[in-house]
């Protein structure tokens, strides 16, 4: 079988049922039905409203977000699809933190669910910094369809480079 890197840690049934689809040319088809729009997030600014958004909802007690981005450098430098900083400095007698996200520019044509699932998993890096079951019952506090949909999104990546 080929070995399909987005999903090697999955079980052997899922990544059958995915090189199935891929020898079959049917992935784009089974993730279009399934995910048939895009959204609207195209721009820096759209996209920091937008997490902004998200953590207020269900992260109010992290410090304010001090820059959002997209980066088309992303995937090829660090092989991530997201990345979060967190910097504190003392300034004074005060404490002041530096939280930023990073999101890989090839979200810009996802589909809303998997910008969402992008989004939750760098949020829940700013409490739980390694994926641990506490970050991921975080990440389904979040968003309860986010195993789902990072599934869909490891497909959707394999279905870009074919």
């Amino acid at each position: 079988m080929t070995t399909l890197k987005y999903i090697a840690h999955y079980s052997e049934h899922i990544q059958s049922q995915a090189a199935r689809l891929i020898r079959e040319g049917r992935l784009g088809d089974y993730l279009e039905s399934k995910y048939p729009n895009r959204h609207q997030v195209q721009s820096d600014k759209a996209l920091y409203q937008y997490i902004n958004d998200i953590k207020n909802q269900s992260m109010r007690k992290i410090g304010p977000l001090s820059n959002v981005s997209y980066s088309s450098k992303l995937k090829v430098l660090k092989q991530a699809l997201g990345v979060h900083t967190t910097q504190s400095r003392v300034q004074g007698s005060k404490l002041k933190s530096h939280n930023s996200i990073t999101v890989a520019s090839l979200f810009k044509e996802a589909p809303p669910e998997f910008l969402r699932m992008i989004v939750v998993h760098e949020l829940a890096h700013f409490k739980e910094h390694e994926h641990n079951k506490a970050f991921y019952q975080l990440c389904c506090h979040m968003e309860p369809e986010y195993h789902q949909f990072e599934l869909d999104t490891r497909l959707w990546l394999h279905w870009r480079e074919f």
